[in-house]
């Protein structure tokens, strides 16, 4: 009687140690897909980005020691350089 529980509760500890094993495969491999699809749309997100508008620097017209201001746009507002 002794040696049937021994046996009963070895193989219970055996399938509750497999089960837990699944279990955090799983986990680990759910995580490791959540990171991809983050990491994935961090990258597409960089790549839809505008690139940003350099300003030019053109011939000055004009009185001697004034200056005409510059007016570009960077793609994230209007700058006036006075």
């Amino acid at each position: 009687m002794q040696s049937i529980r021994s046996i009963f509760l070895v193989t219970a500890a055996i399938v509750i140690a497999g089960a837990t094993l699944v279990f955090a495969a799983s986990i680990g491999l759910a995580l490791a897909g959540i990171a991809s699809v983050v990491m994935l749309g961090s990258w597409i997100s960089a790549k839809l980005q505008p690139t940003p508008v350099r300003a030019k620097v053109y011939a000055r017209t004009g009185q001697p020691g004034q200056r005409e201001p510059r007016v570009w746009n960077d793609g994230r507002g209007t700058i006036i350089d006075l």
